[in-house]
């Protein structure tokens, strides 16, 4: 890592020394404080060896250069030891279960008497009050760099991991005699390369040692992106301290973690996948290669409930009236920016009746050690993993809670809750074994800054997708469910990689949902043709409103995954607002895994899917790790001109989107519009023979439901508008455009013309086909035919009709955008005796790419917009349509609509950023009014990033 660090720029700086030594294992232990909003305790660091390690001569130099206009000091601590209470002291005689825990009223008395809060220096991070500077800091010790910030760091000691009892069977001595350094870490080493099957020994001496005394405190000092430490006389990192304890507390506008209200006004906080992950939360080794285990105690006030990343179902333990404790641990090692926590007066939400999920929780679960030595190879470094459990992997629903406040118990009831099986089973099904043994799922307060997070066991969903039917929310439960394969328990060598994380989630989702909804084949395949439509006009959008180099998915190119010797090195456009609201990394991405899909057929490919996860479960990738697993399992008649280089240049080292892919993206519509014509045109051969098409002209018969019997078909009002129909009616007679419709077949019935044949069969085929490509044309025009239902059947094989029906759903829409238009168009006194149109139920996909279509459009009437309203019932859809009938109501100023903007943007802060900015461009005083009183409402709750953008629109 080069001089030229600096952090008030777009990049994102790892300062982790990760190449000389790595954090293996934290053991966290703090109070969280809601009237100071404040978490205040400390962390327990066990070290092993990097790969490389140096002299501290070089490793001193190369972090002084990483230092932007500040000089490598260092504070000497005064012989200060924090007074000993019953919750800190040690005996020799305690076993794990007599270790105290200090309360809050023991911290406060322990800070009066020699551990205050620290001064503030001029880089924003503070160091201990009692180490003042020294002319000479020791050049030749190695020194310890930890990503920190927002962090006031109180104290470093090391840990007496020797004093222990029991800890002798980890040493080749039975009794010590002289304890050394040596001796320490070779204790250490020996704990933290314990056997797997030994996980809960592991577990237990790991605690013992985080709560032995220290022997001695280390020099620290801190910057504005890291907490740096040494020890005199130290001068590799052998030989420097392998458990060392931080005494810190956090800082109310730390950037780790959100404090807010719930919904229902009560105090919570949690950690929001902030840019800087969890650096302001605990100093840690931020890079992704510092894979590590952790286990953490958290005291709270009874009220609250305490959510983890963590392998149990932690339940509460008592302290003392109106204080609790909650304890989690991880034995599946994955970067610490993974780890995620959430406080508040959370409520579990449990289903109203007895379902499949009882028997899951009711499962042998957490595994015994005996289930880990099945037989079974992983990649992985040792750890007690469910790849290698026999029961583990047939496993298709993991146990799983809901936390949500109170007041959202009816919704979480009616929307959530009875998803979480199915999409838990269908992901099984699509991945094979869960790499995680349970789940817990929160709807987090209004101000979450997205739909959802996935971390270890626990997943974020924002309180948007609960409004609505419950497509958007098993859409996103699906999307971060497919996180725990993909980002967890596979994840990213090198962060600015995203696409291996999100690309991967956003194809998985689709075809998850897919599962979980049990659709037939063909079924599944318009449904994700429809969301792939979607997902292209997005990234077309995405592609002419950013900057080229914030579109490349692979930024780094050729030095991808490298980084300096000391292991440190910077995330490109990490702290950039705008990367934040982004989504080529999950659209691009999502392109190219459908690229790949369709070239494999989609059952080979997902075969090849589950085994990538088998190979590479439990590690860090990146790019060219998946693409050449990938194209070794291509046979050669499929790989034609694919290769790595053509890959990485043509997707992943350029901006825009590839030529082939677009290409591919319009024969892709066209066959599709072509097998629906295909299908509709058989559709017509199969009618009975006594069904009657009406003659140009002739009026049809009133409406009937598809529920009721009748002996023969009388309401077949087929339109040339685009949709799939047939014209009738004079206007369809006189015919807009000379030659467009097929008189003969299409106008007889059984006292005339003559029944279907294969010449039928081919003017069917031509006119559907025909018809279904006129909609952009006619939408231009204004023009169009009297409108009617596509679909009347009332034969007796109107049910299997009915299921064609199902399957032309994606493109209903179709028809939809050309009656508004014409709706838009028509003057406000009809004619005489003019029928009324009927619009079709559209699902929330259409009706997304409906108002995507209108938005388009550059006037849309009142009544127009009115009518759209009602006839959808728009704003009680879920967000993903609200947020595109606010885009209408702003840009039309379509007045008696802007409270349903003003709740948007109040409730659905995850999507509503950028619908500000919509309000102040038009430079209407109204809009601008409005965008202003709801930023005042909310900025106080707001994310931090969200609010800063919003306010340099506002202001």
């Amino acid at each position: 890592m080069d001089a030229k660090l600096d952090p008030s720029r777009d990049d994102l700086p790892l300062m982790a020394n990760t190449s000389h030594i790595l954090v293996k294992h934290y053991v966290l232990d703090f109070d969280v404080d809601f009237e100071s909003q404040v978490i205040e305790g400390n962390v327990v660091l066990f070290f092993e060896d990097g790969d490389r390690f140096k002299k501290q001569n070089s490793s001193t130099e190369e972090t002084c250069q990483l230092e932007s206009n500040e000089s490598c000091k260092f504070r000497t601590p005064e012989p200060c030891i924090i007074p000993v209470t019953d919750a800190r002291t040690f005996s020799s005689k305690m076993g794990y279960s007599d270790f105290a825990i200090c309360s809050k009223s023991e911290k406060d008395t322990s800070d009066k008497d020699g551990n205050q809060d620290n001064r503030e220096q001029a880089s924003g991070i503070s160091s201990s009050k009692y180490c003042c500077d020294t002319g000479n800091h020791g050049s030749g010790d190695f020194l310890l760099v930890l990503d920190c910030c927002d962090l006031s760091v109180l104290k470093v000691e090391e840990v007496d991991v020797a004093a222990v009892p029991g800890i002798e069977k980890f040493t080749r001595s039975a009794k010590f005699t002289v304890v050394s350094e040596k001796l320490r870490n070779q204790i250490v080493h020996e704990l933290v390369t314990l056997a797997a099957d030994r996980w809960r020994e592991q577990l237990d001496y790991y605690a013992r040692c985080s709560q032995a005394p220290g022997c001695g405190e280390l020099f620290f000092d801190t910057n504005t992106w890291s907490l740096q430490i040494r020890k005199t006389g130290a001068p590799t990192a052998t030989d420097f301290p392998h458990a060392i304890r931080i005494w810190y507390k956090t800082k109310p506008e730390g950037r780790s973690v959100t404090w807010t209200s719930d919904q229902s006004g009560r105090p919570c906080v949690y950690t929001m996948g902030s840019p800087i992950n969890n650096r302001a939360l605990f100093p840690c080794q931020e890079p992704p290669v510092a894979m590590s285990t952790w286990q953490a105690t958290v005291r709270a006030a009874a009220s609250f409930v305490v959510l983890m990343s963590g392998e149990n179902s932690a339940k509460p333990a008592q302290l003392r009236e109106g204080l609790l404790s909650w304890y989690y641990y991880v034995t599946m090692p994955m970067p610490a920016s993974t780890f995620t926590i959430a406080v508040g007066c959370w409520t579990e939400m449990k289903p109203e009746t007895c379902s499949s999920n009882d028997l899951a929780t009711e499962g042998p679960f957490p595994p015994s050690e005996a289930d880990f030595r099945y037989a079974g190879v992983c990649g992985h470094m040792e750890y007690p993993c469910r790849f290698q459990n026999a029961s583990a992997t047939t496993q298709e629903i993991i146990p799983y809670r809901v936390f949500a406040p109170t007041c959202l118990r009816g919704a979480c009831q009616e929307t959530l809750l009875w998803l979480i099986p199915p999409c838990l089973s269908a992901a099984h099904s699509v991945l094979g074994t869960h790499p995680f043994s349970r789940l817990d799922v929160l709807i987090v307060p209004a101000n979450f800054p997205s739909l959802g997070m996935a971390s270890p066991h626990i997943i974020f969903l924002s309180q948007s997708t609960l409004t609505g039917m419950s497509h958007l929310c098993g859409t996103r439960l699906c999307h971060e469910i497919a996180h725990a394969w993909f980002g967890l328990a596979i994840g990213a060598r090198d962060w600015t990689e995203e696409w291996l994380s999100e690309g991967f989630a956003t194809h998985l989702e689709d075809v998850i949902w897919a599962e979980a909804q049990q659709l037939a084949p063909h079924e599944a395949q318009e449904q994700q043709e429809l969301r792939a439509c979607l997902r292209w006009r997005r990234l077309q959008d995405e592609m002419r409103n950013s900057p080229e180099e914030m579109q490349v998915l692979r930024p780094s190119k050729e030095k991808t995954g490298h980084v300096s010797d000391s292991g440190a090195c910077v995330i490109q456009h990490g702290l950039n607002p705008e990367k934040i609201f982004m989504q080529v990394h999950y659209l691009k991405g999502y392109f190219l895994l459908r690229f790949f899909a369709k070239r494999l057929g989609d059952e080979t490919y997902f075969s090849f899917l589950r085994k990538f996860v088998h190979t590479f479960h439990g590690q860090l990738i990146l790019s060219q790790d998946f693409l050449q697993m990938l194209l070794e399992n291509i046979p050669e008649e499929k790989r034609l001109e694919l290769s790595l280089e053509n890959i990485f240049q043509d997707w992943l080292e350029s901006s825009g989107i590839p030529k082939g892919p677009r290409v591919q993206q319009a024969r892709r519509a066209r066959r599709l519009l072509d097998a629906l014509a295909e299908r509709e045109a058989r559709v017509f051969m199969r009618l009975p023979r006594d069904v009657t098409c009406h003659r140009p002209g002739e009026r049809t018969g009133r409406r009937i439901h598809s529920g009721r019997k009748v002996r023969r078909e009388s309401f077949f009002p087929w339109k040339a508008t685009g949709t799939l129909g047939l014209p009738t009616g004079k206007r369809a007679q006189a015919g807009r455009r000379g030659g467009d419709f097929p008189q003969g077949p299409f106008a007889c019935g059984r006292a005339g013309g003559r029944p279907f044949g294969s010449s039928s069969r081919r003017d069917a085929l031509s006119w559907v086909r025909r018809g279904l490509g006129q909609k952009a044309a006619l939408g231009s025009r204004g023009g169009g035919h009297s409108a009617a239902r596509p679909w009347a059947l009332l034969s007796r094989r109107g049910a299997a009709l009915r299921t064609h029906r199902r399957v032309l759903n994606a493109l209903v829409f179709e028809l939809q955008v050309t009656k508004w238009i014409r709706v838009n168009r028509r003057p406000r006194k009809r004619k005489r005796r003019a029928s009324a149109e009927v619009f079709e139920k559209l699902f929330p996909d259409q009706l997304v790419l409906l108002l995507e279509y209108l938005l388009e459009q550059k006037t849309l009437k009142p009544r127009t917009l009115q009518s759209l309203q009602r006839t959808y019932r728009l704003d009680n859809q879920d967000a993903e349509v609200r947020h595109r009938w606010c885009e209408l109501i702003v840009k039309h100023k379509y007045t008696k609509a802007y409270k349903h903007v003003e709740r948007f943007l109040q409730e659905d802060q995850a999507m509503g950023t950028y619908l500000y900015g919509e309000l102040m461009v038009g430079e209407d005083r109204r809009q601008q009014q409005l965008a202003r009183r709801c930023f005042e409402l909310v900025k106080e709750q707001m994310d931090r990033t969200s609010a800063e953008v919003v306010a340099e629109m506002l202001f």
